[in-house]
């Protein structure tokens, strides 16, 4: 979708925005040496790999919360009901935060994820955005995990931005200075 055919109004900022950091956190995903994907900056710290599934993972529980259903091939095992069966999600990820490490494994896992909240986006209306429900034991609407989902991507590409800046490789994009021209990076 270029910028001539967004849609109007808040749907179309939201997918411009998505548009920019699903770009952006792709690009870094797939600019990483795969040798690098175990690294982390700090034992305590997710590696590469980890910090990516967990995003992936984050959407698919975010569009479970709104009433998606999370893909069965990841999470079919996942039994329960209701919060019994949120906590389930939430173990799955960290399972699959631990298990999915190979590069092209995580991108895929990563840009399913993040075409699965374009989908669900591009399908939705200010009804289905204004729908109330609860969310981490507060009553707010599905347009706020929306935002939550965005921002959590926004959080985990500077996450990368960090830990490409910290190995020592300049992100896959040139950074530019306030005169409007690129610099060395």
């Amino acid at each position: 979708m270029t910028s001539t055919s967004r849609l109007p109004g808040f749907q179309g900022e939201y997918l411009w925005e998505l548009e920019i950091v699903v770009r952006q956190i792709v690009a870094l995903a797939e600019a990483m040496p795969a040798d690098k994907y175990s690294w982390r900056p700090d034992p305590k710290a997710r590696p590469v790999s980890a910090a990516l599934v967990h995003l992936a993972a984050g959407n698919f529980m975010l569009l479970h919360v709104i009433g998606l259903p999370a893909p069965t091939d990841l999470y079919g095992q996942v039994t329960g009901e209701g919060q019994e069966y949120f906590w389930g999600l939430i173990r799955r990820n960290d399972e699959l935060e631990a298990r999915i490490v190979d590069k092209r494994a995580v991108v895929d896992v990563l840009k399913r994820s993040l075409e699965a909240v374009r989908e669900s986006f591009y399908g939705s209306n200010d009804v289905d955005l204004d729908r109330r429900l609860n969310f981490f034991g507060e009553e707010t609407t599905v347009r706020r995990v929306y935002m939550r989902l965005l921002a959590h991507a926004n959080e985990h590409m500077g996450q990368m931005i960090a830990y490409f800046r910290s190995i020592g490789i300049a992100p896959p994009w040139p950074d530019w200075r306030p005169d409007g021209r690129p610099s060395a990076s």
